[in-house]
């Protein structure tokens, strides 16, 4: 699961594995390589190892086997104060009896960097989040989104190659979350910073990523950019964890080529992409995106698959409409379609058909 290759690798995990208690692994022979100045999402489920990969590369925890690379140099026996590294966690972790300007001057004084330039540095790391005016003031008569922006400023302020944020905006509401997403994008890609960013929330990762690496049981599942993770899922995790997704049910009966025959469990047949299938007989979960789905006849592309569906739900979301149809035996199977004026409004108990094209629909592991 390497990105880039060894030679050109900032940050490189190799054979990586963490256990806390000797037995179980909660990181498993985890290989990861990032390039300078990329954007790099681990994103999973708690407990997935996400978490204690960051940790492993702050410094905080040590890894049971494996090396870890900054630059090209082993830093497994480095202590975390010496590693250069900014770090930003979801709690502000800001000292309480300082003011903004001495918590962001604090880790240029441990770094023995003199006044004059202190004060520069910290002014300027201040304008950068938008938080000049507030140099004076304590963490206490700050908000929420306040306090985290100058605990970025802080991560920011010694200018480190390399930024570590663990779950920063999860106590915050969601529009402060959303504008600082895009805030740390613009900063991150502003200053050229590598940066290292851990969360559970789907869209965060999908907004902000140049790549992102799935987790689950302490492995990584898929590392791709974002378009490709959600449009070209690898497992059925991957396909489940990241956005909405619709599965069916069945067995493969051939495969020709890039398009494989599926018998669903209620009889029908359908055509998939086999992406994670290899012979005839296996059992396989079809996996389709639901603004893959269409049910205006007038807009169906040649080649497409319809099937029968029931309106159990039609749902008015503004910009989208949400419908929930009964499809081959499974209720839960969802369609998006934008709010435009000539989409068609459903009844619940209306019988429709559906369509969507073989390429759009992916044979994954059952």
């Amino acid at each position: 699961m390497a990105g880039s290759s060894a030679n050109d690798a900032f940050v490189a995990f190799e054979r990586v594995q963490k256990s806390y208690d000797g037995e179980t692994l909660v990181v498993k022979d985890l290989n990861l390589t990032m390039p300078k100045g990329e954007f790099l999402t681990m994103l999973g489920p708690s407990g997935s190892g996400k978490t204690t990969c960051l940790m492993m590369l702050a410094g905080f925890e040590t890894a049971t086997h494996g090396e870890i690379l900054l630059d090209g140099k082993p830093i497994n026996n480095i202590p975390p104060h010496k590693r250069g590294i900014g770090m930003v966690f979801q709690n502000y972790a800001l000292f309480p009896h300082m003011t903004v300007a001495e918590n962001l001057s604090f880790p240029l004084e441990v770094r023995k960097i003199g006044k004059s330039e202190r004060e520069e540095k910290v002014r300027r790391a201040l304008d950068m989040v938008q938080m000049g005016k507030f140099e004076s003031r304590r963490p206490a008569q700050l908000s929420g989104g306040q306090q985290q922006r100058i605990a970025l400023a802080r991560a920011l302020v010694f200018e480190p190659e390399l930024v570590l944020m663990d779950e920063p905006l999860g106590a915050l509401d969601k529009q402060l979350r959303e504008t600082l997403q895009f805030e740390i994008t613009r900063l991150a890609h502003d200053l050229g910073i590598t940066t290292v960013y851990v969360t559970h929330d789907q869209t965060e990762a999908l907004t902000m990523s140049d790549r992102v690496a799935v987790f689950d049981d302490g492995r990584i599942q898929q590392l791709a950019p974002p378009d490709v993770l959600y449009e070209q899922p690898q497992n059925s995790f991957v396909a489940q964890f990241i956005g909405e997704n619709n599965t069916l049910e069945g067995v493969v009966q051939e495969i020709k080529g890039d398009i494989c025959t599926v018998k669903l469990d209620d009889g029908e047949v359908i055509d998939a992409k086999p992406v994670n299938v290899s012979k005839p007989g296996e059992r396989t979960r079809v996996s389709i995106r639901p603004e893959r789905v269409e049910f205006n006849k007038d807009r169906l592309q040649p080649g497409a698959h319809t099937l029968k569906a029931e309106v159990m739900e039609f749902i008015y979301m503004g910009d989208i409409f949400r419908t929930r149809l009964r499809v081959a035996g499974n209720d839960e199977f969802v369609v998006k379609t934008r709010n435009a004026p000539d989409q068609v409004r459903l009844k619940p108990g209306q019988h429709i058909d559906i369509g969507w094209l073989p390429q759009d629909c992916r044979a994954l592991d059952a």
